[in-house]
């Protein structure tokens, strides 16, 4: 596998409020990437997005296919949806909470899920999007960084390690927010690599049950 696309953007705004976001992104050739975030890339709600454990969002580009079939009205072009990475052959159900990948010469580690917001909605102007992109599992993924440096277009892309007893970023999505699992949410809850709000919100699925 190899890079396809990378992203970056700046804060403007958005929808009818003109909230700042940076959910809307151009292409770039290259990401500089520090330990808690890029030099191109700049996030608006530095409470919600970017930080050591979001540094860049990845979302695989087959799920603008399944946006598009339910949105037939709506134009979703790849990047369209806030990522800064974009790789043929990566998505939420084949990658992993802890897996380690290496695109280039950086190291990068998957934190957490992206908790989808209501900015997606707004981007394109569909109410609920959020809601739809949540119920799939189609949210894509955050990584923290391992080892710094910049990725570039057409740089390869390998596993270079995955933890035992994890699961992959659908099967947490969907445990915290649509099946409400709280045997699956007390295992993810223990996972040492996940991010401490995604661990947050599964302690709270295994507290409502108890």
């Amino acid at each position: 596998m190899f890079v396809n696309d990378l992203f970056a953007g700046k804060p403007q705004p958005l929808g009818p409020r003109g909230a700042p976001s940076s959910i809307v992104k151009t292409p770039v050739d290259y990401l500089t990437v520090e330990i808690d975030g890029t030099l191109e890339d700049e996030q608006a709600n530095k409470r919600l997005h970017g930080g050591p454990e979001k540094v860049l969002h990845q979302f695989a580009p087959s799920h603008y296919q399944t946006l598009a079939e339910r949105y037939s009205n709506t134009q979703f072009p790849v990047g369209s949806i806030g990522e800064n990475i974009s790789i043929e052959g990566m998505d939420d159900s084949n990658v992993f909470i802890g897996d380690i990948w290496k695109l280039g010469s950086v190291v990068l580690q998957v934190s957490a899920p992206r908790a989808p917001c209501n900015k997606i909605s707004l981007r394109f102007d569909v109410k609920n999007l959020d809601r739809f992109v949540g119920e799939r599992g189609i949210t894509g993924w955050y990584y923290r960084v391992i080892d710094t440096g910049i990725i570039r277009l057409g740089d390869e892309v390998s596993l270079v390690d995955r933890p035992a007893n994890t699961v992959n970023v659908q099967t947490l999505m969907q445990c915290a927010y649509v099946k409400d699992d709280p045997s699956t949410a007390k295992k993810l809850a223990a996972m040492n690599v996940l991010d401490d709000e995604w661990r947050e919100k599964c302690e709270r699925v295994v507290a409502k049950h108890s």
